[in-house]
């Protein structure tokens, strides 16, 4: 990918210049890629338990669903408590966004229509109180009845009531895809602003994306033409990983607040910088690996993501806490 005109990274690349309390290490890029470049790094498919196959191999309902949990992966810790989100969903307990994705899972095998637009516009706090049952109540409940309703209103009036009539005639390059997503469901959109210049994130449209591809790639339903213009997931996990490998410091002052349990506001200088230097570090680290990886085993960005996420998404290590749709 060209940094200057893609349209997430040329807005995170100002913000990384001019950062005051977010530190990248290039010389631990160097360090972590002289071994994680010799790992598998396999790229995932997507295929667990909370996540449907789709009766008689429907893959119109994984779709469905994969877009579903996307648009409401965010804000899995209360911010009060400090208590993650579980469930226990097939005799396993789990956690953070896989919790949310059994909980929908769950609905899913018990016939709740929770794919169709019709029943999402309807869906109200006690629906998904019945649906999200944890060890805490969900959190930013409200917002994600919110955001169920827009997704509902939208494909009844457009779509027949199901995403993947939305995609079917979309189109198959990154930036692109991504446009229309936000377009059409502004709740996916995931912007803020720096000392007066727009910065794009997009967390939850590419994520959205990549999980799609992903999946789908191999059989056609499905596949980006440039999946390698995908950025990592700027969230709460990939920061800590990057922290705790030594890629990115804070101040003191930021990483007290962290420590502490304080809410980094929403698009505060903290905020956005901790953001952007996971997108721009994790770009840097990938183009690192790859120059330690033969040509027939070059990875992409969001397959860096996965690799940080999973080995860190248990982690006791604090993440900074932001209210906040967006991840």
């Amino acid at each position: 990918m060209t940094e200057t005109s893609h349209p997430i990274l040329s807005t995170i690349k100002p913000v990384v210049d001019a950062s005051k309390h977010v530190h990248i290490h290039e010389m631990a890029i160097e360090a972590v890629s002289e071994w994680m470049a010799y790992e598998s790094l396999p790229w995932p498919d997507f295929r667990f338990p909370v996540i449907p196959d789709g009766p008689d191999g429907n893959d119109a309902d994984t779709m469905d669903f994969i877009f579903l949990t996307a648009s409401i992966n965010f804000a899995f810790t209360d911010f009060e408590r400090h208590v993650v989100f579980s469930t226990n969903y097939g005799g396993t307990e789990r956690c953070d966004s896989d919790a949310m994705m059994a909980c929908l899972k769950r609905a899913y095998d018990a016939g709740t229509p929770i794919l169709e637009g019709q029943y999402l516009a309807g869906v109200d706090r006690t629906d998904l109180e019945r649906i999200f049952t944890g060890n805490i109540e969900m959190p930013m409940l409200d917002e994600r009845v919110e955001i169920f309703h827009e997704l509902g209103a939208v494909l009844k009036e457009h779509y027949e009531g199901r995403f993947h009539n939305f995609l079917k005639a979309g189109p198959r390059t990154t930036s692109a895809a991504v446009e229309r997503l936000i377009e059409t469901f502004p709740s996916f959109r995931d912007e803020s602003e720096y000392r007066g210049q727009r910065v794009a994130f997009q967390k939850r449209a590419q994520l959205l994306l990549w999980q799609l591809h992903a999946r789908f790639r191999s059989d056609g339903y499905f596949a980006l033409h440039d999946p390698d213009e995908l950025t990592v997931f700027a969230d709460y996990i990939v920061p800590v990983a990057l922290r705790v490998l030594g890629i990115t410091s804070y101040t003191d002052e930021l990483e007290d607040a962290i420590n502490a349990r304080k809410i980094i506001p929403r698009d505060s200088e903290e905020e956005i910088e901790i953001r952007a230097a996971t997108i721009w570090a994790c770009h840097l680290l990938t183009r690192a690996i790859n120059e330690r990886r033969p040509v027939d085993r070059q990875v992409i960005d969001p397959v860096v993501d996965t690799r940080l996420w999973t080995h860190y998404h248990e982690t006791h290590w604090p993440h900074h806490l932001t209210i906040t749709t967006a991840y």
